[in-house]
């Protein structure tokens, strides 16, 4: 039997990756979105289709799924894993680094489930999964954009949860703790880089990328009529 379509944000490296990686194992075509189309077509995996699309284009996305689902049939399941971290404080921090998370992490995400929605409805079916973070569960230090902006995933999730649950449509968050990606990269504060990395090594080391992935395969193998709301995973060691 052939398996649905499942599309994922932010595939190009990290979570995105490993998470394409699982499904693709799991055999479902792919509809892979990152703005590296390289990084994604290195994965080298069968049935995907990758394009070179910016979430914060709602263009280019509904056009992406569109190409996707004439391809390989409808979406059965949205994985809004694309995002940024910029740590900042909010008197130094630039703000087009507040303008950056914000039209990623909320509007990317809000692109994406309006790019779905519509169509799983009308199927009465479908799974959107919004990997979000602890940092939309908790306050940490040099974090309030961001976490402003996962807080806002959550109530999104939420919110939207209540509204499709009677057309047997699932949304999920996944809310990860620190994890070994290049998310923390793109700080442009050394001083907040430093620190967090030697948080990372006072704990005993993060998750690995496959362990967000792992959940995800859980949350989405459990049968329609079960919907597990939200999951929040940290290192054992990680104690905020």
């Amino acid at each position: 039997m052939t398996k649905p379509l499942i599309i994922i944000t932010g595939a190009s490296s990290g979570i995105g990756a490993a998470i394409a990686k699982s499904f693709s194992a799991a055999g479902h075509p792919l509809l892979l979105l990152a703005r590296r189309v390289e990084q994604m077509e290195a994965l080298g995996l069968p049935n995907t289709l990758c394009r070179g699309v910016d979430v914060t284009s709602r263009e280019q996305l509904i056009a992406a799924v569109k190409e996707a689902e004439d391809k390989f049939g409808p979406a059965d399941a949205l994985v809004n894993n694309a995002g940024c971290m910029l740590l900042g404080d909010l008197s130094v921090q630039d703000p087009t680094e507040w303008d950056r998370m914000i039209d990623l992490n909320v509007k990317g995400v809000l692109n994406g489930i309006h790019a779905v929605l519509p169509g799983m409805k009308a199927r009465k079916g479908g799974s959107i999964i919004n990997v979000s973070s602890i940092a939309g569960r908790k306050t940490f230090p040099a974090h309030a954009a961001y976490c402003g902006t996962k807080f806002a995933v959550h109530a999104i999730s939420e919110n939207l949860r209540e509204e499709v649950a009677a057309d047997n449509v699932r949304v999920m968050t996944i809310a990860p703790g620190a994890v070994q990606t290049e998310l923390l990269s793109h700080t442009t504060s050394q001083d907040i880089i430093d620190g967090y990395e030697q948080w990372k090594k006072e704990m005993g080391g993060v998750l690995d990328p496959q362990n967000v992935a792992d959940t995800v395969m859980f949350v989405y193998q459990q049968p329609q009529n079960v919907n597990i709301r939200e999951v929040l995973l940290a290192a054992t060691g990680q104690p905020a």
